[in-house]
This record gives structure tokens, sequence and C-alpha cells, in this order.
């Protein structure tokens, strides 16, 4: 009879076990994997417009063939004011993090100076800036969805000139207009706030070199040496790819 009831404790013991383990393997909590989480990606092409402020320095020189003061400086100014208008481009993201891109982009400019010449005194010499283009390539940097770069390329712009005696009156005015060509070099910072729209600021430097510029008499002419330096501010509504990487 001893032995019998040691037996069935026994058995009862080993069943006990036998059903925790099963209820311990019910209840091992299960491996989950980890979120998905979608990174930016700046390849993809856009369009957008910006503002911003224009600074330009302007020296004048005596160019006229045969003038007694041929060579000789006409003094100088600055041409200040606003610029707005419209771009458009693409961008290329490497692994890693590099972007390469290319952008064209115009702008209406109504920046106007002048100054009174130095050699008689009485001229009065105005320059004003109409539009400014260029076509540009950017080499960046992307942190997620911030892009770091800087750019360079080609730029033109339209300028008008006049030349006027306002203390002799009945002198008639001169005035000349000119398409100009030159180079530029930026930096800027761009940031996407959303799949579709990004912002960015940015510096341009500009140089148009010397050119020279014939009136409308037919006989006043006169060389032009530009800079030029850009501040502006824009949107881009971008389309492409965007988030297409993923990672946990």
């Amino acid at each position: 009879m001893k032995k019998l009831l040691l037996a069935a404790a026994a058995f009862a013991a080993l069943t006990a076990g036998a059903a925790n383990a099963a209820d311990m393997a019910v209840k091992a909590p299960l491996y989950k994997a980890p979120p998905v989480v979608p990174v930016w990606s700046w390849t993809g092409c856009y369009i957008g417009g910006h503002v911003g402020g224009l600074w330009a320095k302007k020296d004048w020189t005596d160019r006229t063939p045969g003038d007694d003061f041929f060579g000789q400086s006409l003094g100088g100014h600055n041409a200040n004011g606003w610029l707005g208008g419209a771009q458009a481009g693409c961008d290329y993201q490497f692994a890693g993090g590099f972007v390469i891109g290319i952008q064209g982009d115009y702008a209406w400019a109504d920046a106007k100076g002048s100054n009174v010449d130095p050699i008689f005194g009485v001229l009065n010499q105005e320059t004003k800036v109409k539009s400014l283009a260029t076509v540009t390539g950017r080499v960046g940097y992307a942190w997620d969805r911030f892009l770091g770069y800087v750019k360079g390329g080609g730029a033109w712009e339209r300028d008008d000139y006049r030349v006027s005696v306002p203390a002799i009156p009945g002198i008639p005015d001169v005035s000349a207009s000119q398409t100009r060509s030159g180079w530029t070099v930026g930096i800027g910072g761009e940031y996407a706030f959303t799949n579709f729209l990004s912002g960015f600021v940015e510096y341009n430097y500009y140089d148009f070199g010397t050119h020279d510029v014939t009136f409308s008499d037919g006989l006043t002419t006169v060389g032009v040496k530009e800079t030029k330096n850009v501040v502006r501010a824009g949107l881009n509504f971008r389309f492409g790819p965007g988030p297409v990487v993923a990672k946990y």
C-alpha cells in the first residue's frame, strides 16, 4: 500500500511539471521586428520661387575713342534693391548622403544707383539692374531632411544705364541697355518640411567683369566693371522618389 501511494505521488509531480513547462512555453514572449522608419531622399526634381536682396558695385571708366579722358575713372556707385523670381532643377542623392544637382533660375530685379562723375562734376551716371539669371550645378551633403551645399556656374543680367546733366537744362540724356554674362558661386542650406515642400536660404557672389557700353548718342562709350552680392530665400515644390529607402 505504501509503495502504491509513493508511485501515485511521483506520477502527480511529473504531470504537474509537464503542465507548468507547457504553460511557460505558451506564455514565453514572442520576438517582434522593430518598426521600419522611412529615410528621406533628395533624389528628384523641383520647381519653386524666391525673393531676396541685391547689392551691386558698378565702376565706370571712360572708353570713348579719342576722348581726352580715355582710360580715366568716372567713379562708381552701388546699385541696391530687391529681386524675385522662379527656379527649377533636379537632384540625385548617392548612398552615404552626398547630393549633386543642376538648377536654372530667373529673377526680376529693381536695384538702382547713381553718382556724379569726378572729372566734370556735372554728369549724373545712373544704373538700374532689371533682371538676373543663372544656370548652376551644386554639390552637397544631406543629414536626412537637411541639405547643405555649394554651387557655381554661369550668370546673366540685364542692365539699363543713363547719363544726364541736371545742372545744364537743354542737354539731352543719353542711355543704353546691355545683357552681360559672368559667373557665380554660392553656399546655402535647404530643409524638406514635408515630402513635397522644402525651403532654402543661400548667399551668392557674382562677377560680371568689365564690359564696354555704348550709349544712344553713338559716341559715348563707358567701361563698366561689376560685382554683385545676393541673399535670397525661397520654397521648392518637389516631386520624385522622396522617402524611398527604409532602415530599422
